[in-house]
């Protein structure tokens, strides 16, 4: 299936990309006079070389050796700066760019940062790898090669008109003519070209997204002997990516042909009709060479155009991919005077709570009302599906409320930044996400700043100072990709010390230990025991057994909140928690 391409127009494109030349505009000027010196020398020759010829026509004794020489000198002089100035323009012009693909590179990692969750759900990080990294390489090139390019081809073609229609009107309108042709025929290609070159970008995400998923998912792979059907998959994408390719190069090679027919017709334009000209008078010797010198250099200055239409279409469409996923709008914003969150009691009111995803009308949870003291810790219990988790995000505001409020401190959450609501809250999830770096890069990832002696204690707390000493170059162990050099419990307890560092009023546990074996669970459940002291807490469980010292319990089912008591209360009212302790028990 191909992707649903929108192609937006050039110059839409054209004015979001223009803002980034701001701050180098002092080099892009300087890179423009550099671009107008490489010209002179292109436009001087053919009137030199007219010069020479008529002089040799009329008076072949003015042609002395001193004329000869100057004019030679001259000619070298141009070439010096020349070479100078296409020094300039290779060098800080693609230094340039450079600076101005960092700008859009940081730009879009901001702007990341920023999308929520419900963006992240139904985006492939292979897709948004290929805009960030490979789409804004082709930046570099374009950002200095479109405005000397066209610059240069500029500069020559009005020259060239002026001058010629100077010597000759009428044949230099007759040379001119072919102009339009050659716009009607890039016309033609661009648009098809455009849409292959986003097919070929999409289809490269793609193969991205193919490669990550199966080198992260290597273990599962392996296990299940399937590295053929990886294989095969993979041909397959990159199959497509290269049909796709031929498209391209096969539209290319059309243009290409088109302009070359194009050039033949100019030629032969100039020496047939300079020819009658020359016969009549109209045209002297000279003028005829110089006519033939500069439709050289005119279609010169096409066929670098034509030459770079491959660039251009590239940038083009890496511009279009960075717009587009600039133009994703974050579901969460802080609202205009929104308040840092300060001095956190940690008191959490759920009032007439409901929230269902975007993409489906169905309440995963509907009009929720509780309100959690502060420090009480507060278990969520139920049947898979009934919105625990969700509940549980509602609360840093990873997602909107469909409908109610969430009060912290009696405090609207949406009244407030989000880095402050989030930086009072702690979640140790069920799947530990290490990033890849040493153990105790990890940690002061909970405060970054942090001392080795606060981290330190962090993992004492978290009882992971012990086994972190014996790893073989302690705190400072890579820990691998995912933390793939560590076992479960470990990295459980490196994401408790985590929190432990971050010391928050407010802590979420979701299922914290569903995924350890019973010594590690034990071990990890005394750390989050010590870490929940004083702690407002909301603890998702499916061992039952973990949560009976909570203050209150909440069971979740399709119906909200159906039951709320503590452990002896649930089991002596006989309701659906004492079911699901039995049945649990019995398992």
């Amino acid at each position: 299936m191909q992707p649903d391409i929108r192609t937006m127009k050039n110059p839409v494109l054209l004015r979001r990309f223009a803002p980034y030349y701001k701050k180098y505009i002092p080099t892009l000027l300087l890179d423009l006079l550099c671009a107008a010196a490489t010209t002179l020398a292109d436009v001087a020759l053919p009137l030199i070389v007219r010069s020479i010829t008529q002089m040799a026509i009329d008076d072949a004794a003015a042609l002395t050796v001193v004329y000869v020489l100057r004019v030679g000198l001259f000619y070298i002089a141009l070439r010096v700066v020349d070479a100078a100035a296409d020094y300039y323009m290779t060098a800080q012009g693609h230094i340039m760019g450079s600076y101005i693909e960092r700008d859009m590179r940081f730009d879009l990692f901001n702007h990341l940062q920023k999308l929520s969750f419900s963006y992240y759900s139904d985006a492939k990080v292979g897709q948004i790898m290929a805009r960030i990294t490979s789409d804004l390489f082709e930046i570099t090139e374009f950002a200095h090669h479109f405005p000397e390019e066209m610059f240069i081809a500029a500069i020559k073609i009005v020259a060239a008109f002026v001058i010629l229609f100077g010597i000759n009107p009428m044949l230099t309108l007759i040379v001119f003519a072919a102009l339009p042709l050659m716009y009607i025929i890039a016309r033609i290609f661009r648009d098809r070209m455009r849409r292959t070159f986003q097919q070929r970008r999409h289809q490269l995400g793609e193969i991205n997204a193919q490669v990550e998923d199966s080198l992260l998912g290597i273990r599962v792979v392996k296990s299940f002997a399937n590295e053929p059907l990886e294989i095969e998959k993979f041909k397959m994408s990159n199959d497509k990516f290269i049909d796709i390719k031929r498209r391209s190069y096969r539209l290319l090679a059309g243009f290409s042909m088109s302009r070359r027919i194009v050039d033949g017709l100019m030629y032969i334009v100039v020496v047939i009709a300079g020819a009658l000209f020359l016969r009549d008078g109209a045209i002297t010797a000279g003028d005829y060479v110089a006519y033939l010198l500069f439709v050289s250099t005119l279609l010169a200055s096409i066929r670098r155009i034509v030459e770079f239409t491959e660039q251009f279409q590239n940038g083009m469409t890496s511009i279009e991919r960075f717009c587009t996923l600039m133009d994703e709008i974050p579901d969460i914003e802080d609202l205009p005077g929104a308040r840092e969150l300060r001095d956190v009691k940690g008191e959490v009111s759920f009032d007439h709570v409901s929230f269902h995803y975007s993409d489906n009308d169905r309440d995963v949870l509907a009009d929720i009302n509780l309100k959690v003291p502060a420090g009480e810790r507060v278990a969520l219990v139920g049947p898979s599906g009934s919105g625990k988790t969700t509940l549980c995000n509602l609360i840093p505001r990873f997602y909107n409320l469909s409908g109610g409020r969430i009060l912290i401190d009696g405090q609207d959450i949406t009244t407030l930044t989000q880095r402050s609501l989030r930086s009072n809250i702690g979640v140790v999830q069920q799947d530990v996400y290490l990033f890849s770096g040493t153990v105790f890069d990890n940690i002061v990832y909970g405060l970054p700043g942090a001392t080795g002696e606060k981290v330190e204690e962090a993992a004492k707390l978290a009882g992971a100072h012990e086994f972190i000493s014996a790893l073989p170059d302690g705190y400072n162990t890579y820990v691998g990709e995912r933390g793939v050099k560590l076992s479960g419990g470990q990295k459980q307890r490196i994401s408790i010390a985590r929190v432990f560092l971050k010391n928050p009023p407010i802590l979420i546990l979701d299922e914290a230990t569903s995924a350890l074996d019973n010594e590690n669970e034990r071990i990890v459940q005394k750390s989050l025991e010590k870490l929940s002291r004083g702690r407002t807490t909301f603890t998702i469980a499916h061992r039952l057994t973990t949560i009976k010292n909570a203050s209150t319990i909440c069971v979740l089912t399709e119906k909200g909140i159906e039951e709320q008591g503590s452990h002896r209360e649930l089991l002596q009212k006989d309701g659906v928690y004492a079911g699901l302790y039995r049945m649990y028990t019995e398992d």
